[in-house]
């Protein structure tokens, strides 16, 4: 009985390295303390969501092609508030000015700090793989960040789809442990 049970779960195992190999890999995440699912669903709910991709996630594709195909796969894996992703810059910087920067491939000394200041440095991409830094950012303040990334041939390849989905879910977190802590002992 011990024998079988042991070959059971080694077929088991085996049989799940193909669905693994296709999944993203989300890396690690932080949240600052000011982090509020609830304030970003009022922010976005209904309205134009600014994205800003920077970097070159499929080297040797067209960066302006690579944008336009990027978007409506964001939108379909899009988190649950009835925002609009664009890459529109407001006329008028909105205060607070929330957004989600996604920096392709980014250098391994830059902070989220310094994303929400606009800084932006880059490292050599792997061609095939996907590799992107996700931070949230409200003005020049981190909200959280996360790194995900997976193996992809371009931009329509169904693995973004779902890389954007898994994404999504940890920099959007609706988790009720990340609300920030309510004074007079509320918690």
């Amino acid at each position: 009985m011990r024998l079988r049970n042991r070959l059971a779960a080694a077929l088991l195992g085996l049989a799940a390295i193909p669905a693994a190999a296709a999944a993203a890999v989300i890396g690690g995440t932080y949240y600052a303390p000011q982090y509020d699912y609830r304030e970003f669903f009022a922010a976005t709910d209904g309205r134009n969501f600014q994205v800003v991709l920077a970097g070159t996630p499929f080297p040797g594709q067209d960066p302006a092609t690579v944008a336009r195909d990027l978007l409506p796969v964001m939108q379909a894996a899009k988190p649950r508030p009835a925002l609009t992703f664009t890459y529109d810059v407001p006329a008028e910087r909105p205060r607070p000015d929330y957004r989600l920067v996604l920096i392709a491939d980014p250098a391994l000394d830059l902070g989220s700090d310094s994303v929400c200041k606009g800084i932006t440095r880059f490292r050599p991409g792997q061609p095939g793989t996907f590799y992107v830094y996700a931070v949230y950012c409200r003005n020049d303040q981190v909200m959280s960040e996360t790194t995900a990334w997976t193996q992809a041939t371009g931009p329509n390849d169904p693995r973004i789809n779902q890389l954007f989905r898994e994404l999504f879910q940890v920099v959007f977190s609706d988790s009720p442990a990340l609300r920030p802590q309510q004074g007079n002992d509320r918690r």
